[in-house]
């Protein structure tokens, strides 16, 4: 018996929780627990190298190993986006419109994107928090759970895809030419959306539980496909015949199904720390429940940016489509830096639930810390990227003069609200991480629908009386005043939460 007990004899706090386990003789045998504060840690766990490294690592090298491949999956997600609008472009005929086609297409694969990632979200903070208080069985079941709800998601936007494309494109155009091509172009991603939506669940399965360099390697290839497929597919090379934007359409789906098979792969050989099978997937309303409490706000943070899109398009449409083209464009570069960011929010998130769910404020803390101070380093480097290249980014798309002058605008001055709106992103993956999804709702709420959609409407106005577009600096500046009247709300949320949530831990 003493080489059973050895090395289980620590009391913490003189605390000692049993627990019957059959050892390999057959029999019942007493199972210690460390205990910190009020949460139980499962020795066998702390044996385990990945649950050691998020309950031990340095939290800023942590934060770095775990944020850089998360960001460059998130970086790579929007170059799916990037890389169609590049190729679509350049075709010999129709580039514009086809570009101003997948700007109309753009909120319906946003909305998609966050529903999903969203309900990703929920299961990896739930999952996170529950390894971190040793929770094997609840972690399974929210991974679990999590899959059973990305074919709820995939059936929706089934439907949606072979009944409702006609009503969504025909509200924002009366352009026949392109509201085919943005059709055609949503039919397909909606259809065949199951690679993005069961990625975006699988994507979030490893990197809670600390790997987020093989989610990074799914991503890599989906990518990869992508970018090779476009050209061949669009233009008809190799003996392919050419389709256009179907074409682009095709290779983003194959692209992502590319992704999903790898994710699914990695999940099943990789992850030891959670159980699997039928009776984890098998609907659970409690879990259920959990993951939605967490992830229902970031579902609808994300899907705001859906909602923020479809109305900026009409209202910009009120003043050109050589307006509605160039913002299309701007936020699909812009997305690129923005999402570099939603990558180190989505690592922020498991550090400091599970630092959260140990128990452990100074952890909590370290994670607030360096997850906002690399946060901001991102974003002032986007900064100036956009400030210094915003026209060779805008000459790489052969728009015509007016819209390439209005790209360039938006780009130098929007990109001065990217610190801002990178510590309210830092704020929300925090927020999420300390059950406190409301906050980070309200959060999204103030910065793309509260102070956006108004301002824009009345500045657009404005420029819409003048007669001319050389005043569309005044609508592009209405993010500056949504990021930084956001950020201030932000604070404050935070000053409230330290001290309802983090104060009261241990060390």
């Amino acid at each position: 018996m003493k080489e059973v007990f050895r090395g289980y004899h620590k009391v913490i706090n003189k605390k000692i929780v049993w627990h019957l386990r059959k050892s390999r003789f057959g029999t019942q045998l007493p199972h210690f627990f460390f205990v910190r504060g009020d949460n139980l840690h499962n020795m066998e766990s702390a044996k385990n190298p990945q649950m050691n490294k998020m309950a031990a690592a340095p939290v800023n090298r942590l934060m770095l190993s775990m944020g850089i491949p998360m960001i460059i999956s998130m970086m790579l997600q929007a170059v799916y986006n990037i890389v169609d609008s590049a190729f679509v472009s350049n075709m010999a005929e129709g580039g514009e419109q086809a570009l101003n086609a997948l700007t109309l297409a753009f909120p319906v694969q946003m909305l998609m994107v966050a529903i999903a990632i969203g309900t990703g979200v929920g299961m990896n903070a739930l999952m996170s928090r529950s390894l971190g208080q040793g929770d094997r069985e609840l972690a399974g079941k929210a991974a679990g759970n999590a899959i059973f709800l990305a074919a709820v998601i995939y059936a929706v936007f089934l439907l949606f895809g072979i009944f409702g494309t006609g009503a969504y494109v025909g509200s924002q155009t009366k352009n026949a030419e392109i509201a085919e091509m943005a059709e055609e172009y949503i039919r397909i991603c909606c259809t065949l959306s199951f690679g993005i939506i069961f990625f975006s669940v699988f994507e979030k399965t490893l990197q809670a539980s600390g790997r987020s360099l093989f989610s990074t390697i799914a991503q890599v290839a989906g990518a990869v496909t992508n970018i090779i497929l476009d050209p061949i597919m669009i233009y008809g090379l190799l003996g392919i015949p050419e389709m256009g934007i179907v074409g682009a359409a095709l290779a983003t789906v194959i692209g992502q199904v590319v992704s999903c098979v790898l994710a699914v792969i990695f999940h099943f050989r990789l992850i030891k720390e959670i159980d699997s099978g039928w009776r984890y997937i098998r609907p659970s309303g409690s879990v259920i429940g959990k993951i939605y409490s967490i992830g229902l706000p970031a579902i609808i943070a994300q899907a705001l940016m859906s909602v923020m899109t479809y109305g900026l398009n009409l209202i910009l449409v009120q003043i050109s489509e050589n307006a509605v083209t160039a913002y299309g464009l701007y936020y699909k570069i812009q997305q690129f830096i923005l999402f570099a960011a939603f990558g180190l929010r989505d690592a922020i998130t498991p550090i400091v639930s599970f630092g959260y769910g140990m128990g452990s404020r100074e952890r909590v803390k370290q994670g607030i810390k360096y997850g906002m101070l690399y946060t901001l380093i991102i974003m002032a480097a986007g900064l100036v990227l956009l400030e210094i290249f915003a026209q060779p980014f805008a000459a790489l798309f052969g728009l015509s003069g007016e819209t390439e002058q209005l790209c360039i605008s938006a780009m130098r001055v929007i990109s001065l609200s990217f610190i801002f709106a990178g510590a309210n992103v830092a704020f929300q993956g925090i927020f999420q991480a300390l059950e406190s999804g409301v906050q980070s709702l309200v959060i999204s709420v103030c910065r793309q629908i509260l102070f956006v959609l108004p301002v824009a409407w009345g500045f657009s106005l404005i420029v819409k009386n003048s007669g001319s577009t050389d005043m569309m600096w005044l609508v592009w500046l209405t993010f500056l005043i949504a990021e930084g009247l956001s950020a201030v709300i932000a604070v404050i949320l935070m000053t409230g939460i330290s001290r309802r949530r983090i104060s009261t831990l241990g060390n």
